[in-house]
């Protein structure tokens, strides 16, 4: 059917018609190929026939195919209990469950059915694709390709090449992926491979953070949502993925890489044990409506309505220091909620550029329809400007939003522990440094919080609210409540490097750069296997290459040395690319070259 370097593939056979063997049936029998589909006995066919007839079924009642087309899909497809059926194949895909001994069963006799030159491959999603290969007597035509589920929506497939794969079956399976619409990526043969590498690592810090109560489930999981864009949180889709599924996959990995980022966190065998492996048992890090429902239902951890966070400060005054794009930002978010805003900058010039950028912003969303003048008006009355701290003296709360130095920052809180009126909550937009330094060169280490807000301030919904053991439960409180009445999403937790997001964000960027450091995969494939295989906004390395090399390096070193994890310490690849001056796209290069763009 499609021509290749050097095989033709015309008849596809799939062993297994479980949801994903079914799917990976449909994808190539969509695509014009005549697929044979093997099933161990007659109850198994009939799952099979019932998976196809239901997947095309929906896809024509959605109008993504005609009846006539359905048909005709379903008649390239012959079912059947016979594996030596399998003798015509040019291709076999093994689909049936993650057992190294049953793949590799399957795999052995599959050496007396098929002709030599036939591919023979595995979808194995943890299990090493060598193992399974040493079945066969012809090692060098066996090659992991692991579709993601659903197959016939999701486009990424990873392709595993073995030490021994032949080039050309790696070559000639990779054309054929992409004559089916299929993104392939290609690794070497590791536990995980590219997207549950480093999806589960990031997963099971997840897990470690909520399982030492540094924050709340919601809060970690809003966290990434509403800081990262992420499509889920961490913990509801461990529920989805199901904690069971997950248990394994880590297990494996350990068990294959010994690296400790992905020793299952303790509480996930304990889930495990008591039966509550998430969506599919009804209950896992939340409880639902019932088995196999998305609906979450209330239980003893969701927060009560009665517990909502009250004003227990009086605001009605707020300061901002600083004249940046995050200061900006945060006078223009407190004056539309209707706050009076203070702010200060250095110069009469940085003063004017804050209201010429909140004008600025204005006037592109009235332009969109998005805005009056009434409305900017009514905002710029609110904000006043000014060159003195002293001015300060009168405000209620006052947010530090300057340059990410803890000595200049220091210097700062002295400065304003004398000026501001007794009462008054100072707090700062810190993303790295502790806050409790801040806090202690003040006579009131209870006024002092975290409020760090994401970039753009205006436009980004999250806000971790970082509490020092020093700070005042009332100030945390009115804080929490002073970012839902600016229309903000507040997320609690404790004064430690990262916080919520970054502490789980930098890691797994951390072990991108590390993977590409050691050739398994290109940035390239990595970051298509991230965006198209666990639907993240962005891959790696156009991340980091957005944020800075350097920044992200900065970052990495904050987390490594408070954790003192080994798994943290910045990969030697980042170092030297921001050694070289490659700090992301402000440089022109970062992982990409940006200088022709």
């Amino acid at each position: 059917m499609t021509d290749t370097a050097t095989r033709e593939f015309s008849t596809v056979g799939v062993i297994g018609l479980g949801t994903m063997g079914a799917g990976i049936a449909e994808v190539f029998a969509r695509n014009g190929y005549t697929v044979i589909g093997v099933e161990q006995n007659d109850a198994g066919v009939q799952r099979g026939r019932e998976h196809l007839e239901h997947s095309t079924g929906r896809a024509v009642k959605r109008e993504k195919m005609t009846q006539a087309q359905a048909d005709e899909l379903l008649g390239r497809i012959t079912l059947t209990t016979q594996m030596s059926d399998l003798a015509v194949a040019d291709l076999v895909v093994e689909a049936v469950v993650e057992s190294l001994e049953v793949k590799k069963s399957i795999f052995r006799t599959l050496d007396d059915i098929v002709r030599p030159d036939a591919v023979l491959a595995t979808n194995t999603s943890s299990l090493s694709v060598t193992e399974i290969s040493t079945a066969n007597s012809k090692p060098g035509r066996v090659v992991g390709v692991h579709f993601f589920n659903p197959a016939p929506v999701q486009n990424l497939v990873e392709i595993i090449r073995t030490v021994v794969t032949e080039p050309d079956v790696l070559a000639d399976v990779q054309e054929l992926l992409r004559s089916l619409g299929k993104n392939p990526v290609v690794c070497g043969d590791k536990a995980g491979f590219i997207a549950n590498t480093l999806l589960f690592g990031y997963l099971n810090h997840a897990v470690s953070m909520y399982e030492g109560k540094y924050a709340s489930r919601e809060d970690i999981d809003a966290a990434m949502r509403f800081g990262c864009g992420y499509p889920m949180g961490p913990l509801a889709l461990l529920d989805l993925i199901g904690l069971d599924t997950a248990y394994e996959i880590l297990d494996t990995m350990y068990k294959q890489g010994r690296d400790r980022l992905h020793a299952p966190a303790p509480i996930l065998k304990q889930y495990v044990t008591a039966g509550l492996l998430g969506r599919k048992s009804g209950r896992g890090f939340y409880t639902y409506e019932a088995p196999d429902s998305p609906v979450v239902v209330a239980d003893p951890q969701t927060p009560s309505a009665d517990d909502k966070p009250q004003l227990r400060h009086d605001i009605k005054l707020v300061g901002v220091v600083g004249t940046g794009t995050m200061a900006s930002g945060i006078v223009e978010v407190f004056a539309k909620a209707g706050y009076d805003v203070l702010f200060t900058g250095r110069g009469q010039d940085k003063v004017d550029g804050v209201v010429a950028t909140i004008t600025k912003n204005f006037d592109k969303q009235i332009q969109r329809g998005r805005a009056t003048e009434e409305q900017k008006g009514e905002v710029l009355g609110r904000v006043r400007g000014t060159t003195s701290l002293d001015d300060l003296k009168d405000v209620d709360i006052v947010v530090e939003a300057i340059a990410e130095d803890l000595a200049i920052k220091t210097t700062l809180f002295e400065n304003l522990d004398e000026i501001c009126k007794p009462g008054a909550i100072l707090a700062t937009t810190t993303s790295s440094l502790p806050i409790i330094s801040m806090a202690k060169v003040t006579k009131r280490p209870q006024d002092v919080i975290g409020m760090h807000f994401f970039n753009p301030a205006a436009i980004m919904k999250l806000v971790e609210v970082v509490s020092t053991v020093a700070t005042d439960e009332a100030v945390t409180e009115s804080v929490l409540a002073l970012c839902d009445e600016v229309g903000k999403v507040a997320v609690k937790c404790g004064d430690r490097a990262g916080f919520i997001v970054n502490a789980l964000l930098f890691p797994y960027l951390n072990d991108a750069v590390k993977m590409l450091e050691a050739h398994y995969a290109t940035a390239d494939d990595i970051d298509t296997a991230m965006k198209q295989g666990c639907a993240l906004p962005m891959g790696p390395f156009e991340l980091l290459d957005v944020v800075g090399n350097d920044v992200s390096l900065a970052i990495q070193k904050e987390l490594y040395l408070e954790f003192r994890e080994p798994g943290f310490s910045p990969a030697p690849l980042l170092e030297h690319l921001v050694t070289a001056g490659y700090l992301g796209r402000k440089a022109g290069r970062g992982f990409r070259d940006y200088s022709s763009r």
